[in-house]
């Protein structure tokens, strides 16, 4: 007797854990991470003692009494679908999938049996991301290495695949680490990333490619002859970032600042060789000089292209001379004509109004008057 009773705490105890092992929910993954915007497939199985009959089946994301059924609130029923059956599958698809998505999911069900109910916990954890770029700065120096990485805010559940972006092109690059090893000015844009099979992409960062100026050089306006009194513009171009400061020289002194120097009513002693200096934090860089000759000449303002290359350098004085020459012989034959022109003008309005007084007096309106009666 004292041994059937002392075994029989046992054998109860075996029989609870048995029944319990008759029920339970298998989910093939206990934390998924997927992008916003796509869709998330949970698989899953369940079973139950035999002898019951399943008669009610649904996903929930709260652990209470009488727990809510997803497939019937308005913020799911339009993009959740049981893809399991009433017998062992419990599979389950939702889309579109947003950050506000990030629950733990649990899948019930219920039997014909009393208290044949059941709830699979802890149940799925589903967390939403985004992505975003990162990289080690915002600026970085021409001939340096910079990594670009694609990071969300959890570990993507299904293998992925990555697209790169810079600006409208897309990169020849799938790895979730964009690498470049020596950056140039071309690099210079809005990088974004994505997934493979995905629509979302990150938003844009911009890589700023900084370097000291380069090709700097200065150009002339007017070009070729300039006169005095004459107006000239001297602009100095440069490619640099960050923007350089613009100094100007005439040989070795220091006359201006700015990307424009104008040098208003030139003079002969304005003659001479003309350079900028750009420089930024990165360093500086001298264009080539440029040589202005002023001559003394008040005659023409010329404004017109004299020769393709004359606007980024200077003519040869005797070309120089020999155009100025023909154009102010051209403007003093033109001045002569014009006066001649004017004075024959004169003389004819003179004449004309001669005639006009004679025309117009009286006593020729009165011995008109009589001959076109005679006339009727």
């Amino acid at each position: 007797m004292s041994v059937m009773a002392s075994s029989l705490p046992v054998i109860l105890l075996l029989i609870v854990y048995s029944a319990d092992d008759d029920w339970s929910v298998t989910y093939s993954s206990s934390h998924i991470c997927a992008l916003k915007n796509s869709t998330v497939t949970i698989n899953c199985t369940y079973k139950y003692p035999t002898g019951h009959n399943i008669t009610e089946v649904f996903w929930t994301n709260t652990i209470v009494p009488g727990p809510p059924d997803l497939f019937k609130e308005s913020e799911y029923r339009e993009r959740i679908q049981y893809l399991g059956d009433k017998q062992h599958d419990c599979s389950v698809r939702l889309t579109d999938v947003r950050h506000t998505d990030s629950h733990e999911y649990y899948f019930r069900f219920i039997t014909d049996k009393p208290d044949g109910k059941w709830t699979g916990k802890p149940g799925v954890t589903l967390n939403i991301t985004d992505l975003q770029v990162e990289s080690e700065g915002e600026r970085v120096m021409e001939g340096h290495s910079v990594n670009l990485t694609c990071k969300s805010r959890c570990s993507l559940t299904d293998t992925s695949t990555f697209i790169w972006f810079r600006n409208t092109q897309t990169l020849n690059d799938t790895n979730k680490k964009l690498i470049l090893p020596s950056v140039r000015r071309e690099n210079a844009g809005d990088y974004r990333c994505a997934v493979q099979g995905h629509k979302l992409t990150s938003p844009p960062r911009r890589l700023n490619v900084i370097y000291s100026p380069k090709q700097t050089s200065v150009a002339v306006n007017p070009c070729c002859v300039i006169v005095e009194d004459d107006s000239v513009n001297l602009t100095c171009i440069s490619e640099s970032n960050p923007p350089a400061n613009i100094s100007w020289f005439k040989e070795k002194t220091s006359v201006g600042s700015g990307n424009i120097y104008i040098i208003s009513n030139i003079r002969s002693d304005d003659s001479g060789e003309y350079k900028c200096k750009a420089e930024n934090e990165l360093g500086e860089k001298f264009s080539q000089s440029v040589t202005l000759n002023v001559l003394p000449v008040r005659c023409v303002s010329l404004s017109v292209a004299l020769g393709v290359g004359c606007c980024l350098g200077v003519c040869g004085t005797s070309a120089t001379l020999l155009i100025v020459m023909y154009i102010c012989r051209r403007k003093s034959l033109r001045r002569k004509a014009s006066e001649r022109k004017l004075k024959n003008d004169d003389v004819s309005n003179d004449t004309y109004t001669a005639l006009e007084l004679k025309r117009r007096s009286s006593d020729l309106y009165d011995t008109l008057t009589p001959t076109r009666k005679m006339m009727q």
